[in-house]
């Protein structure tokens, strides 16, 4: 691996602590913690982990927070949430830093802050800066299952650089409105376009997804931050519908997607190295980010392959590029397992890994075992890291950070080993990604078309709708549902493979319906 050993610049950004929380209903010690809690919690651990008293929370320049789930998506807080989820953590830390930023949503911005932060570092902007984010999604719901009375309201004063939900980036209105309104549907879409891509049979592909992540659940049994016990998953059941695993959306059940019933947070902490030993921080304990890189796709109808982001994989690529070493020599991985595909594009077809390569694919144990806190799910990966790198000194791990729908990637490379700060620079990166030219979705059609993929969503009474993308003739994309009042449509979808095959499309109100011909 590269890297400068001798007389390292002061200013030399360092990972010092990771911490990681865990508040299972389950449990005998369970506190019903908010998300704020959690993370809070997790700061605390990160602090400690560095070997530092968390009353050095007051010398904080900066604390930097991922988004939750019901400020991404204005769900609404039957308990309350905090109005400055920053300064909430602060808060807790007794600590009052000159920054305060909440972060857009994406699982990609844990990676991207820790770049950006580490170049705040390197740039003399800040000496001492905390990431944190979590996640109490599984106690709001116990909460209103059993009636307990919670009240996580709070409005912290302060500043803070609230930078939006973001999510206009990569939402697709014409797909939303044919019913992919959920990341679920969407990576069901890119799944089946990747099989009919490959060519492969619905049994062989299940098969083949549940044997890319049947090796996440034995880490997910031993890593005690998992969301729950991983007991009841049968590693080898999980391409197949049974009672513990029913269909969500072709092709995907409900153990092959990731889990948000979670109560989780994590938090890193980062300093310039001249700082770090100041504090009394160990030579030993200090991870370096080796090289970085990220990526945006283009949105999901507009990709000439659906079944593919080439974004992942340039990350991925340009991050080992700027480390200066092969993925042969990385000794541990942690790629974003939302669902199999954002795996397999980055790791399988990308990065040339086997799904039982033995270094693993996963440090957590994966969102849908170890658990998806969202968009702070990456920090417990980069946490796993920091840990996997000291255990291993000199070794690399690599992070891969997925947002959206396969639509922003960030990656990251760490070791213990000394190095130099590199700045990060993905201009020629995102060039040539965009440099290749974008298909335009029909916005209304009616005619012929073949099916180049498709979802069903499934209900708790079985395949509810189904939606198609296919091509006319003349190779124009479009998309369509089945009719709304047709739940026989979805079950032949379901029951059959619709890739290839051809489908009479009517149009009414700008939505687009399909019959089987």
């Amino acid at each position: 691996m590269a890297s400068t050993t001798a007389r390292l610049d002061d200013r030399t950004p360092v990972l010092i602590g990771a911490g990681q929380s865990v508040d299972r209903i389950e449990a005998p010690d369970y506190h019903a913690w908010s998300g704020v809690d959690l993370a809070a919690e997790a700061a605390r651990l990160a602090f400690a982990d560095a070997g530092l008293d968390p009353a050095l929370a007051a010398r904080l320049d900066v604390i930097a927070t991922t988004r939750t789930f019901e400020d991404t998506l204005g769900l609404p807080a039957p308990f309350g949430k905090s109005s400055n989820y920053p300064r909430s953590v602060a808060q807790r830390l007794g600590a009052n830093p000159a920054r305060a930023v909440w972060e857009k949503a994406g699982g990609n911005t844990p990676q991207d802050l820790v770049g950006e932060f580490c170049a705040e570092i390197a740039g003399g902007r800040a000496d001492l800066v905390l990431l944190a984010g979590g996640e109490a999604i599984s106690t709001a719901r116990h909460a209103r299952k059993t009636g307990a009375q919670l009240d996580f309201t709070e409005a912290p004063e302060g500043e803070v650089e609230d930078r939006g939900a973001g999510l206009e980036g990569w939402r697709d209105p014409l797909a939303a409105r044919h019913g992919v309104a959920s990341p679920t549907l969407a990576y069901a879409l890119a799944e089946n376009a990747r099989r009919a891509a490959r060519g492969e049979s619905r049994g062989d592909y299940a098969t083949a997804m549940a044997g890319l992540f049947a090796p996440f659940v034995p880490v997910a049994r031993a890593n005690p931050y998992s969301a729950a016990v991983v007991g009841h998953v049968d590693a080898a059941r999980l391409g197949e519908a049974h009672a513990h695993n029913r269909w969500i959306a072709d092709p995907y059940t409900l153990q092959l997607v990731a889990r948000d019933l979670v109560n989780q947070g994590a938090a890193l902490l980062l300093a310039s190295r001249g700082t770090a030993r100041a504090m009394g921080v160990r030579e030993e304990a200090m991870v370096y980010l080796h090289g970085h890189a990220r990526g945006v796709e283009k949105s999901l109808l507009s990709r000439p392959d659906m079944g593919a982001a080439p974004s992942a994989v340039a990350a991925c690529r340009t991050a080992l590029a700027q480390a200066g070493i092969a993925v042969g020599e990385v000794a541990g991985f942690d790629f974003y397992s939302c669902f199999p595909i954002a795996v397999s594009n980055a790791a399988l077809d990308g990065l040339g890994l086997a799904p039982d390569d033995p270094r693993g694919l996963t440090l957590t144990g994966g969102l849908p075992f170890f658990g998806g806190p969202g968009n702070g799910y990456s920090l417990h990966a980069i946490a796993e890291a920091v840990a996997f790198a000291r255990r291993a000194p000199g070794c690399a791990a690599l992070v891969g950070a997925n947002g959206g729908y396969l639509s922003k990637y960030s990656a990251g490379i760490y070791s213990t080993e000394p190095r130099g700060w590199l700045a990060q620079d993905s201009r020629a990166l995102q060039a040539d990604l965009d440099a290749v030219p974008g298909l335009v979705p029909l916005e209304t059609y009616a005619g012929d078309a073949q099916v180049e993929t498709y979802t069903v969503q499934h209900d708790r009474e079985g395949p509810a709708y189904a939606v198609v993308v296919a091509r006319t003739a003349e190779g124009a994309r479009l998309i369509a549902r089945s009719p709304t009042d047709r739940r026989d449509a979805a079950h032949v979808a379901h029951e059959s493979d619709p890739l290839g095959r051809t489908i009479r499309v009517t149009c009414e109100d700008e939505i687009n319906t399909f019959a089987f011909v």
